[in-house]
């Protein structure tokens, strides 16, 4: 979430913030909704399971939205420690908001733990393995990637290879049977980006 730069902000200037927040949020949902839903076909799922990994992949953080009532205005003094414990809120919420909209269970369930790790270090349970919902662990490590290859406040987008290289250095979080093949996902689609641009330098020549 971009943090407001100084004391009184007003409202103008909260609102402002916000839409530029919707506007990354909606682009990075985009992403982790097609990745999701490309890595779930990669793993055979069926066609239910992987329409429901992509809504829940265009949800996942929508509890941000109202996690932003705690963070919006509020002055700098306040603790990073207490701001990040406002951001962690969001899975909670955001599982709240899709099941009063009557989302199916297995959606809701994605949303709510698709920031637990499969060593147990993530929220909001500390599920550990194969307690973690098959769609949360998909959306673990999309959400993870997508965030690393787009830019943010504050730092440039990683390229492709090195979202990877990042991804391999915390894979404890990560279901290895969900992380390979996403890996496959990754190569081909670089590797496609390649093909593409020798395809056009050849054209410019």
């Amino acid at each position: 979430m971009i943090e407001l730069d100084r004391v009184g902000a007003n409202a103008e200037e909260i609102s402002a913030y916000l839409d530029a927040d919707l506007q990354t949020e909606i682009a990075h949902g985009i992403e982790v909704s097609r990745l999701a839903g490309k890595l779930a076909r990669e793993l055979k799922m069926d066609t239910a399971f992987c329409h429901d990994v992509e809504v829940a992949g265009m949800l996942h953080d929508i509890g941000k939205l109202r996690a932003s009532t705690y963070l919006y205005g509020r002055d700098d003094d306040t603790l990073n420690v207490e701001k990040m414990r406002y951001v962690r809120l969001h899975a909670g919420l955001g599982y709240e908001v899709v099941r009063d909209q009557g989302y199916p269970d297995r959606v809701c369930e994605m949303i709510l733990h698709h920031h637990e790790n499969y060593d147990g270090t993530g929220y909001p349970d500390n599920l550990v393995g194969e307690n973690i919902p098959l769609g949360a662990r998909i959306l673990r490590v999309c959400d993870v990637f997508a965030a690393l290859t787009s830019d943010r406040p504050y730092r440039k987008a990683f390229d492709s290879n090195t979202a990877v290289e990042l991804l391999i250095e915390e894979v404890r979080h990560f279901d290895m049977k969900i992380f390979l093949p996403f890996q496959s996902i990754v190569h081909e689609e670089i590797m496609e980006r390649a093909i593409n641009r020798d395809e056009e330098d050849k054209l410019v020549h």
